[in-house]
């Protein structure tokens, strides 16, 4: 997951930061009603199995076959669990020449409903450990940098096809996020080299017309003692639809991860989905600036492994992203 920029989290990010990075500004927050959630559920310990299940078939980096087989497993859990499932390939140009062969992977919910929101996370992992002290030229595993994303949408995934809502969801697994210049090479700061899946995806969007009410991207979201601020550029972009997705974090008793800090933008797939694609998109995201490293020890290196894993922290996202898909059939 490199998080490009902070989440192309790539230091990157550091170029983004807010002037003032000595201190984190807190967020005010009118005090709202009580947002009412209907019942629903959400299976840690399946999400931590699909993390598992992703680590199986080794690094998933673009052209591998275990990114290969990987896709193809996606792809029929998704099919399984009753969702249309769109495969958008592409051929994407990588920062170093290469070509990338790319596939997002889109899950539809209802999808004859106009009403309609996505949730999404990149599924490729990165293909170079380049904050690594040793094999800084091997791939990551990403345990949490892409695979605790998946994880969640996939369990997602297979509660609603248990407990339907009216309206329609769609679940959107990027490729080619973290194949990212890295520092060393004469690229580094050019931010659009990361997101290269959502960046083609905000361009050709899977369906004509589509208009979702908005998104909600989540990336790195299944550490031990990860927290989740306030990003810049979700706040900038759709302050109101982050704010409103903290308030049912809070109701639901995970105050702890979801903090009201608001902190420096970052690089990632929602940046793009806001400026080209024009949905409004927020990004859950682990970042803290105020870190020696601001998305973990284990970003970027061969520590991203299943020991980084939390099934706390995948409950509370996971939660989170439920409480939002219930209530918002009520609006």
């Amino acid at each position: 997951m490199e998080r490009q920029a902070g989440l192309c989290c790539l230091s990157l990010c550091l170029l983004l930061l807010f002037l003032s990075c000595d201190s984190t500004p807190k967020v005010k927050v009118r005090k709202q009603s009580k947002i009412e959630i209907p019942p629903f559920r959400f299976n840690a310990d399946s999400a931590f199995l699909f993390i598992e299940n992703q680590l199986a078939f080794g690094p998933r980096v673009p052209n591998s076959i275990g990114h290969k087989k990987c896709a193809q497993w996606i792809v029929r859990k998704l099919k399984s669990y009753g969702a249309k499932v769109t495969e958008q390939k592409a051929d994407l140009m990588a920062y170093d020449g290469k070509v990338l062969k790319s596939v997002n992977i889109i899950a539809s919910f209802n999808p004859k409903a106009k009403k309609r929101l996505f949730l999404c996370a990149h599924w490729d992992t990165r293909p170079i450990a380049d904050q690594d002290n040793t094999n800084q030229d091997l791939p990551i595993p990403g345990a949490n940098d892409g695979g605790s994303g998946v994880a969640i949408l996939l369990e997602i995934a297979r509660q609603l096809q248990k407990d339907s809502v009216e309206y329609g969801v769609d679940l959107i697994f990027f490729d080619a996020e973290d194949y990212g210049a890295p520092r060393s090479h004469p690229k580094a700061g050019t931010s659009d080299t990361w997101c290269l899946g959502s960046q083609y995806w905000s361009k050709h969007p899977h369906r004509a017309g589509y208009n979702p009410k908005y998104g909600i991207l989540i990336d790195m979201v299944g550490a031990k003692g990860a927290t989740f601020a306030m990003e810049g550029n979700s706040m900038s972009y759709a302050g109101s639809i982050m704010k409103r997705t903290w308030q049912i974090a809070h109701q639901l008793g995970h105050s702890q991860y979801f903090i009201y800090d608001k902190v420096a933008p970052i690089i990632d797939d929602h940046l793009f989905i806001n400026q080209m694609a024009n949905f409004p998109c927020i990004d859950i995201v682990h970042y803290d600036p105020m870190a020696k490293n601001s998305f973990g020890d284990y970003w970027h290196t061969h520590d991203d492994n299943i020991e980084v894993i939390d099934k706390q922290t995948l409950d509370a996202v996971g939660q989170t992203l439920m409480g939002v898909i219930k209530s918002e059939g009520l609006n």
